[in-house]
């Protein structure tokens, strides 16, 4: 990788948006009740540290190569770190015991991928970064000229900072769980090319 490629890379600490972690898992046969029990205690117990996001789990098939992935995100480094650090994760650790044979495969994301995520790619697969502003530009035009017209007779009277509040909400919820999932797995096979 070029130092140049590098520079575009480097952030300043707590700018480089949620953090997205993937960790997969060979369960052992017949330790799978058991593993999905402390899966849920895990999650529990990651979700009561700041700055969690939510977390999925993939059971295991030919898209995990027939193993769990426990997908967690914070949203920054360091409430990510918070919880990876933290005493209480460890304890859980130790619980996993002889539930799992070899290695946890980890990978991290960060940054604009948050929007083109999809659970069947590793985390660390994403778009190209021209080909996610091409996306987000388009996707955010959309939806700004689109709410505007629609919330304009019901926010005709309101001012500028009330109004702009209303569509900014409206517009990051509305990518965040309705159209980016959509439009990431529509264009999958450009982006992901």
């Amino acid at each position: 990788m070029t130092e140049c490629c590098i520079q575009e890379q480097l952030t300043e600490p707590g700018r480089e948006g949620p953090v997205t972690v993937s960790i997969s898992r060979r369960v052992k046969p017949g330790m799978e009740v058991a593993y999905e029990a402390w899966v849920s205690g895990v999650i529990e117990a990651a979700a009561s540290f700041g700055g969690h996001q939510g977390s999925n789990v993939l059971r295991p098939g030919p898209a995990t190569q027939n193993r769990y992935v426990l997908i967690y995100r914070f949203d920054s480094f360091q409430n990510c770190d918070a919880w990876e650090q933290s005493d209480l994760r460890k304890s859980w650790l130790t619980k996993l015991g002889s539930m799992v044979e070899g290695e946890a495969e980890v990978q991290r994301g960060t940054g604009l991928e948050f929007w083109f995520d999809l659970p069947e790619l590793p985390v660390n697969k994403h778009p190209s970064p021209h080909k996610m502003a091409l996306v987000l530009i388009s996707v955010v035009y959309v939806l700004v000229i689109a709410l505007n017209l629609i919330l304009q007779p019901v926010l005709h009277d309101s001012g500028l900072w009330f109004r702009s509040a209303v569509i900014v909400i409206a517009q990051v919820l509305l990518m965040t769980y309705l159209v980016m999932p959509r439009v990431t797995r529509l264009l999958k096979g450009w982006l992901y090319k």
